[in-house]
C-alpha cells in the first residue's frame, strides 16, 4: 500500500473531494433510512412510502454519479503507473468492469427499485429475502459489483490514485454492511414474527 502513496498527492483538491464523496454516500443513505424507519417523516411528507423511497433512491443515484465523477477527476489529476499502462492490464480492467456491471445490474433486477434503495426501511418489504442470482453466490453483490467497477476503472486508467480510492470504497462498504445487515435482518425477523402470530 505504501508504494501507491508515492504516486498520490493527498492534498490535491480532486483527491480530497473523491474521499469525501466515497465516505459520505453510505453514511447519508444509512442515516436517512434509519431516520425514516423510526419517524416515517419522508413517507408523511410525500404521502406515500413508495414516493418517499423513489425520492431517496433518486438522491442516492445522483450522489453516486457525483462520487464517480470525483473519483475520475482524482485519477486524471494525478500520475499514471507505467506498470499498469499496458494491453494486459487494460483487458483486466475491462473484465472487472464487465463482472462488476453484471453484479450491479443483476442485483438491481432481482431487488427492484425499492429493494435496491432501502425500501425495507420504508416498510416496503418483500415476501422473503432475495436468494436468486447473484445473491445465491455472494452476499451484498451490489456493493462488491460497484467495487469491481471502480477497480476496473482504476486499472483502465493505470491509476495508483484510483487503486487507493478503490480500497477506500471497499472499506466503506464493509463498514456499511456491518451497520446494515443486522438491522435489515431484524426488520425481516419482526415481519416473520408478526406473520406467525397472525397465523
Amino acid at each position: 500500500m505504501t508504494w501507491l502513496l508515492g504516486y498520490v498527492n493527498p492534498w490535491d483538491s480532486s483527491f480530497v473531494a473523491a474521499i469525501l464523496t466515497i465516505a459520505f454516500n453510505p453514511l447519508f443513505w444509512n442515516v436517512v433510512a434509519r431516520w425514516e424507519q423510526k419517524t416515517r417523516q419522508l413517507s408523511r411528507a410525500f404521502r406515500s412510502p413508495y414516493l418517499a423511497c423513489y425520492f431517496l433512491g433518486s438522491v442516492i443515484l445522483l450522489l453516486n454519479v457525483l462520487r464517480s465523477h470525483c473519483f475520475t477527476q482524482a485519477m486524471l489529476s494525478q500520475p499514471k503507473m507505467e506498470g499498469l499502462d499496458n494491453p494486459t492490464a487494460f483487458c483486466l480492467g475491462l473484465m472487472l468492469l464487465g463482472v462488476g456491471t453484471l453484479f450491479v445490474l443483476s442485483s438491481f433486477f432481482a431487488l427492484g427499485f425499492t429493494g435496491t434503495f432501502l425500501g425495507d426501511y420504508f416498510g416496503i418489504l418483500k415476501e422473503a429475502r432475495v436468494t436468486t442470482f447473484p445473491f445465491n453466490i455472494m452476499d451484498n453483490p451490489m456493493y462488491w459489483g460497484s467495487t469491481a467497477n471502480y477497480l476496473g476503472w482504476a486499472i483502465l486508467h493505470a491509476s495508483p490514485t484510483g487503486l487507493l480510492l478503490t480500497v477506500l470504497v471497499a472499506l466503506v462498504y464493509m463498514v456499511a454492511v456491518l451497520y446494515e445487515e443486522p438491522f435489515t435482518a431484524d426488520i425481516y425477523r419482526q415481519k416473520a414474527s408478526r406473520s406467525h402470530r397472525r397465523s
